[in-house]
């Protein structure tokens, strides 16, 4: 009995690990230390519009897909931000579009600010992403 319970907890912890980490090709998702960290010290407010909306950005009128947005926020940035953007080891984000613009929120993202470490894990294209749709947050 000890052997079949050991097998399934084997088992058990093989799937759970094989579902982990994202989707990503180039790096892996997943870190405790992934996200923007403390570099954006005043913002605190309401949330832009419904997650699962194309909203129009402010950079250039093209549309944000929220949707994928917010899959790469919680992916990378939740664990510090909270996962309503309301913070928590990190600053709020709730009204961060209010303070920085798109390109300065991927330079941020990229290169850090503050106490915030550069966030070498995330791609271009999705600190673009969640770049341009945080931009929106107002």
């Amino acid at each position: 009995m000890k052997k079949w319970l050991s097998a399934m907890f084997l088992v058990l912890i093989l799937v759970l690990g094989a579902c982990g980490g994202g989707g990503g090709d180039e790096e892996p998702a997943e870190n405790e230390d992934s996200g923007m960290e403390e570099g954006m010290d005043e913002e605190n407010g309401d949330t832009g519009g419904d997650s699962g909306d194309m909203e129009g950005s402010e950079e250039g009128g093209d549309t944000v897909d929220a949707e994928a947005a917010e899959a790469v926020y919680q992916n990378n940035c939740a664990s510090c931000h909270g996962g309503d953007m309301g913070g928590g080891v990190g600053p709020a984000l709730q009204e961060v579009g209010s303070k920085y613009s798109a390109d300065e929120i991927v330079d941020i993202i990229k290169n850090g600010k503050g106490q915030m470490p550069a966030q070498g894990q995330v791609s271009d294209e999705d600190a673009q992403l969640v770049a341009s749709w945080l931009a929106t947050m107002k």
